[in-house]
């Protein structure tokens, strides 16, 4: 037992946990969700980008029912004369083969029988003879059928009841059934069998783009209605080539090959061709309406494939490749042949798997094993050495073979145990920031909590001398709440809650930190135990943002008191906030310390506090706090109080809002307002004192002082029994606290 502990001391707790991510890496690997799926695809993405298919010979034409063809003859469908006469003058250009990259699934309703039926007030004779005139779809079939032609057909998804579908192509499978492993639709949407019987061929053009919605591959053959069905593509090259059937190739890993004798494709095991892309290239392109007019070179379409599809948006045919962000769909066909009729395609065979796994397997054990004796930096070298190989060595294989070998997940792999192997080696040091962090996170917001953890020494332990912002806050008329839970403990616990937290994220959002709870009360700080030039302005707007918080929560308990028919008693909060110096630091016994502040000017911002309801406001300052606010807040000086226990006098003013709020007039009159009553209750004049209260409680502005102008009135009213003397300076000695 001693021995394997010896071992297990020597393996080391990094390698153990390099060998578990390996092992989890490679599981992963074999699993391959879709989120390595995509990373892998977007690599190979990559390589298409720095280096797509040369596009120097071009067999394959497309004619184009662009913009400039619909303003011309119309909107599409066209009237099937007009198409036949689209084949007819292709086939007399000499193309090899024509396939559409559209569905005629409908009869054509210009038909003259149609026309003949169709239309109100029609002539008998009229009549007669338009129903004597062949439709426009036989017109269409007899021009398919003097020329090679292709219809493109649909893969639906949507089940329905169905007739037996006309003129499949037959394949030829060698290795087993390869509909288990097709691309499948459960419905075919085909042409009106008057032009399939026409057809030398039917081919889907139907694509399955990849979780991302970027087309990479595309089908040869697929699985439509329970049939083995060609795609466009296969069957354009079938027919050009005149050959019988295609050919399907089966393993044990599903479908490996598709195509004809001398033209078969590697494929996936779906039976879907890598795409190897060139640009989107408009040198592809003739417009059909030139075709119509005669406007096209004589050998444009000589010896060459010709596809009929559109690029018009208006048609919604444009996909997503990986080297253009829309592509008509017809193109991608268009690719797929080239690709097949020069050779030139991509591979992704299964053992690329396998491959990727070993050569992650590799590196990772060479990265466990190394970890220990080299350097960080060292390690680090190494590995951008082997992670450079390995993506040269994945790009040389697609450069010069077609091959996709994935470098990313090796990369990945090697990434995430390196960095685990670094984690371990600093595993130290993270444990005393944690400490750090654990220990001062319930009382510092999380910025200040992070600058200490990456800064020991700004935090001075035991008691240190500085100048600071207090604040206390409390909760007014608790007591008529708690009587509201006296039968629901934890219902007044959860709302406690919902007070406390908003109101200590306000704190702790202006780099406040949290002295203490006492019960609805909360303590709080500024400037320690970091550094903080603007504490008393912090405070100020975390004063205010408390406001704007209980406001918010008040609505909030407002809507769900009236939804449940309860009884609403808004909370509302007094708060003291006061600048000077104090003592702050870790205090208390060698079993139990707490980081606190002590000092005067505790004690009076807790007074000042406790004398917000009197003046019935919900900030009261100290006048070396109001100094420091300045012009930037919304103040007016209120009183001069000697707080219970002081002999000393403070001058206390109310926070009713920011700059914004101080330049309203309804702020300013009330300043002017509380001034003229100070200036004449200081001058002991109490009639005119009496007269400024009744101006400032009958004022038509946002501000009444209610509860200051009471307040004054009944010292007034006592003075007037009991003057306080000539000598006296105006302060008013508080009795409680």
């Amino acid at each position: 037992m001693k021995r394997l502990s010896r071992l297990a001391r020597r393996f080391g707790l990094g390698r153990a946990i390099g060998l578990v991510l390996l092992i989890a890496f490679l599981a992963l690997r074999y699993w391959d969700p879709n989120v390595v799926q995509e990373l892998r695809l977007r690599s190979f993405d990559f390589y298409q980008v720095m280096q797509p298919r040369s596009g120097e010979f071009r067999p394959v034409v497309i004619v184009d029912l662009d913009e400039e063809s619909l303003k011309k003859y119309g909107q599409w469908p066209w009237s099937r004369t007009r198409v036949a006469e689209l084949v007819t003058k292709l086939t007399e250009l000499g193309t090899v083969a024509i396939g559409f990259d559209v569905v005629f699934s409908e009869p054509d309703r210009t038909s003259p029988g149609v026309v003949a039926t169709t239309i109100a007030g029609l002539d008998a004779d009229t009549r007669a003879k338009l129903s004597t005139l062949p439709s426009n779809d036989e017109v269409f079939a007899q021009a398919i059928r003097k020329s090679r032609v292709v219809l493109g057909q649909s893969g639906e998804d949507a089940s329905k009841e169905s007739t037996q579908p006309l003129g499949m192509t037959g394949f030829v499978t060698l290795g087993g059934d390869p509909k288990p492993y097709l691309v499948k639709f459960p419905e075919l949407l085909r042409n009106i069998p008057a032009l399939e019987q026409a057809a030398a061929g039917r081919g889907l053009f139907s694509f399955r783009p990849d979780h991302d919605g970027i087309v990479r591959r595309a089908p040869l053959a697929m699985s439509a209605a329970d049939q083995l069905v060609p795609a466009l593509s296969t069957e354009v090259l079938r027919v050009a080539l005149n050959r019988n059937s295609p050919l399907v190739r089966v393993n044990e890993g599903g479908i490996f090959s598709v195509g004809l004798p001398g033209y078969e494709l590697p494929t996936d095991g779906n039976g879907r061709v890598w795409i190897y892309y060139g640009h989107h290239d408009k040198a592809r392109y003739v417009s059909a309406k030139d075709v119509l007019e005669g406007n096209v070179p004589p050998d444009r379409f000589k010896q060459r494939l010709t596809l009929i599809g559109t690029s018009a948006i208006g048609l919604k045919d444009l996909k997503a490749t990986p080297v253009d962000g829309a592509m008509p769909g017809v193109e991608i066909h268009a690719q797929v042949l080239e690709s097949a009729l020069t050779r030139t395609f991509l591979q992704n065979p299964l053992w690329t798997a396998l491959v990727e796994m070993l050569v992650s397997f590799a590196v990772g054990v060479a990265i466990v094993a190394l970890a220990p004796l080299v350097s960080a930096l060292s390690l680090l070298i190494i590995g951008a050495v082997g992670v450079g190989t390995m993506v040269a060595m994945s790009w040389l294989a697609f450069a010069h073979q077609g091959l996709l070998i994935d470098a990313t997940f090796p990369l990945m792999s090697s990434l995430a145990i390196y960095v685990a192997l670094v984690f371990v080696n600093y595993f130290r040091e993270q444990i005393d920031r944690q400490y750090i962090r654990s220990t001062f996170s319930q009382y510092l917001s999380p910025a200040v909590v992070e600058q200490i953890a990456k800064s020991r020494e700004k935090l001075a332990l035991g008691g240190q001398s500085r100048t600071m912002s207090v604040m206390f806050s409390d909760v007014r008329g608790f007591t008529t709440i708690a009587e509201m839970f006296k039968d629901d403990p934890e219902g007044l616990t959860h709302l406690m809650n919902r007070l406390l937290t908003p109101l200590s994220n306000a704190i702790q959002s202006r780099d406040g930190t949290i002295d203490k709870y006492m019960g609805d009360a909360v303590m709080a700080f500024w400037n320690a135990p970091l550094d903080d030039p603007d504490h008393a302005t912090n405070a100020c707007e975390a004063a205010l943002d408390m406001l704007e918080q209980l406001e918010a929560l008040n609505a909030e308990r407002k809507a769900e008191a009236e939804a449940s028919g309860q009884k609403f008693i808004p909370m509302k909060v007094g708060i003291g906030i006061n600048t000077g110096r104090c003592v702050v630091g870790n205090m208390g016994s060698d079993r139990r310390m707490q980081y606190t502040v002590m000092g005067d000017t505790v004690n009076v911002a807790s007074r000042i506090e406790g004398q917000t309801k009197s003046y019935g406001v919900s900030i009261l300052v100290g006048s070396k706090t109001a100094d420091a606010l300045k012009d930037q807040y919304a103040l007016i000086e209120l009183d001069s109080i000697a707080v219970k226990g002081k002999t000393e006098p403070e001058v206390v003013y109310t926070v009713l809002g920011r700059a914004d709020t101080a330049q309203s007039g309804d702020f300013q009159a009330a300043r002017e307002a509380v001034a003229g009553v100070l200036a004449r209750y200081r001058a002991q004049d109490w009639k005119g004192a009496l007269a400024a209260l009744t101006a400032l409680r009958s004022g038509k502005g946002r501000y009444t002082f209610e509860e200051f102008a009471t307040l004054f009135t009944d010292r007034i009213e006592m003075f007037e029994q009991n003057p306080p003397g000539s000598d006296w300076n105006g302060v008013f000695a508080l009795e409680t606290k």
